[in-house]
């Protein structure tokens, strides 16, 4: 049984109450929860929050708030995983997790899906959603105090970015394991962990206004990716 696991705490300072700020007609959470409840493979969605408002908007929208965040679990200094940790304390019983960001609206069902059917194909206990990078390590520099540029990392040999290794980060969208590691390990990525690879456009993180008014578009002029 796979426990999808919404967090959204009010405490957004970039863009303020972002998680229920309307974005192409609907609140931005209102877009993971229903790609977590139509994906197949998902046994029950909820949302992990210490806000009244934002659990009233993700019930409207279909998602279970069987229970309220603590506070000091919503702070700033509070650990990423602490929410994930707590989630599965208030819920035993599920054999895998899956952790679903509010702010990746372009994330579909049918990612989900793949996902977890990546997991059992690869007989894997923790995976990741990744993206390639959009700036190669092989182009990077360091300004140093007196203006000088000195490379971030040794130069491949290449002369055209299609000859530079493909190289993956993080996008925040998803982050599945298996309930046993997570309790062991108390962390979602490590170095078993396997990579499940995402289009650029399924990987926007909503962090700035421009993020946002990027994914507005998307949403609202092409639809929702498959």
């Amino acid at each position: 049984m796979t426990l999808a696991v919404i967090p959204a705490r009010g405490g957004s300072k970039g863009i303020p109450r972002k998680n229920i700020r309307e974005i192409a007609g609907k609140p931005l959470i209102a877009w993971t929860i229903e790609a977590a409840r139509a994906a197949y493979g998902i046994d029950r969605v909820v949302v992990s929050t210490e806000d009244k408002e934002i659990a009233a908007v993700a019930r409207q929208w279909g998602a279970d708030v069987p229970f309220m965040r603590p506070p000091e679990l919503a702070n700033d200094e509070a650990p990423g995983i602490a929410p994930v940790l707590h989630a599965i304390e208030q819920l035993p019983g599920h054999d895998a997790l899956i952790l679903l960001q509010p702010t990746s609206p372009l994330r579909t069902a049918a990612k989900i899906g793949a996902l977890l059917d990546f997991a059992r194909e690869n007989d894997a206990s923790s995976v990741v959603s990744v993206r390639e990078v959009d700036d190669h390590p092989t182009w990077m520099f360091r300004r140093e105090k007196d203006g000088v540029l000195t490379r971030f990392a040794e130069p491949e040999v290449a002369t055209r970015r299609q000859e530079l290794s493909e190289l993956y980060t993080l996008n925040g969208a998803m982050y599945w394991i298996t309930t046993e590691r997570l309790r062991a390990t108390e962390t979602l990525v490590d170095d078993d962990t396997l990579g499940f690879v995402m289009d650029p456009e399924s990987s926007i993180d909503i962090d700035t206004m421009l993020d946002w008014r990027l994914a507005e578009v998307l949403l609202a002029d092409i639809g929702l990716p498959s």
